[in-house]
């Protein structure tokens, strides 16, 4: 069996680092990919995926990359679920990071509030 993703995207917000109670680092972020066509009104949409980055890889993602940074993850995609408050079972589905790369060139102070369609 082979459970493997690419995909390459923008950060949706500065990505935030955390430490697990065993002292790992990780971050999870959200990545923005625009789909490669157009809908029945002519426009592209975005898919927002969430992604687990752990130890250095998050450590660098959050010390080098900012909200509308272009990266590259390529991991595998794992499904959970937990109970929330209510007692209702919470799925969530996500790219757990095996590796990131930075696509973009180093963000400058002000960062685009919108995400632009990339041909890739």
């Amino acid at each position: 069996m082979i459970n493997q993703v690419t995909i390459v995207g923008r950060l949706t917000r500065d990505p935030e680092l955390k430490y697990t109670p065993e002292g790992k680092a990780v971050s999870n972020v959200t990545l923005a990919v625009n789909r490669n066509f157009k809908n029945q009104v002519g426009e592209y949409e975005t898919d927002f995926v969430q992604c687990t980055l752990w130890r250095k890889t998050a450590e660098n993602t959050v010390e080098y990359c900012r909200k509308g940074s272009l990266i590259g993850v390529t991991g595998r995609i794992q499904t959970r679920n937990y109970e929330n408050q209510e007692g209702k079972k919470i799925y969530v589905t996500e790219v757990v990071a095996e590796m990131v790369r930075f696509v973009g060139p180093k963000q400058a102070e002000s960062t685009p509030q919108e995400f632009e369609h990339i041909e890739l």
